[in-house]
């Protein structure tokens, strides 16, 4: 697979939804990739990237933008709030905002900034314990918070149950999303973008089927 071929699948699913082709973004998941692949992806002229770890993009990323210009990077893992003032200023789009401490904290950079990355609401859609989201009967609520705080929230992220049918999951958020006026909707991956997209998704997260596998260091 390579960044060509995932590109012809995400125009072919968006098309065949009945949806503009420009309407889905692809994020092209970076995360413990060796540099001279994501170079490669950069010099193939894409330029929307997503990290999971705050220290690994901030060793990265700034000089891989001096090198190639305008680079849209987005946080899609797990964020400590005690790391949130460096991802405030390196990230154009956070997707994991999940409880009320990291919303307040967020809201205060925000503040003495005077800007805001792009916000998405991660929702917990499976309920399960061990990850992290926000539970479906608590987003509404949470989401007038986060209005309270002024917070730029534009959409949810879902990462559904593994070995579930994603579908459901990816139908459930963008109801939850109407329901709440939000327009963007973060969801599906290397092996559900298709089904994600034909449910409205206007992010796809993809790393493997365009890097290549990971090696994760021992």
């Amino acid at each position: 697979m390579s960044l060509a071929d995932i590109s012809a699948r995400i125009v072919a699913a968006t098309q065949a939804s009945g949806r503009d082709v420009n309407s889905v973004h692809l994020i092209a998941v970076s995360k413990v990739q060796p540099l001279e692949r994501v170079e490669s992806v950069l010099t193939a002229g894409h330029r929307l990237f997503g990290e999971n770890y705050v220290q690994e993009a901030a060793g990265k990323w700034p000089d891989l933008r001096a090198r190639f210009g305008a680079v849209s990077v987005h946080m899609i893992g797990p964020l400590q709030t005690n790391k949130a003032k460096v991802a405030v200023e390196l990230f154009d789009a956070i997707h994991t905002v999940d409880r009320p401490s990291l919303a307040e904290k967020l809201a205060r950079l925000s503040q003495d900034r005077g800007q805001c990355p792009e916000l998405f609401v991660q929702v917990n859609t499976g309920a399960e314990p061990q990850k992290a989201g926000v539970l479906p009967d608590d987003l509404d609520a949470f989401l007038t918070m986060c209005r309270g705080l002024d917070l730029p929230v534009q959409g949810l992220m879902c990462i559904p149950p593994e070995g579930e049918d994603s579908a459901p999951h990816f139908v459930m958020l963008a109801a939850m999303a109407a329901r709440n006026g939000l327009s963007g909707l973060s969801m599906g991956m290397s092996g559900d973008f298709e089904a994600a997209i034909a449910a409205g998704a206007t992010h796809v997260r993809v790393g493997s089927a365009i890097f290549g596998a990971r090696t994760y260091a021992n």
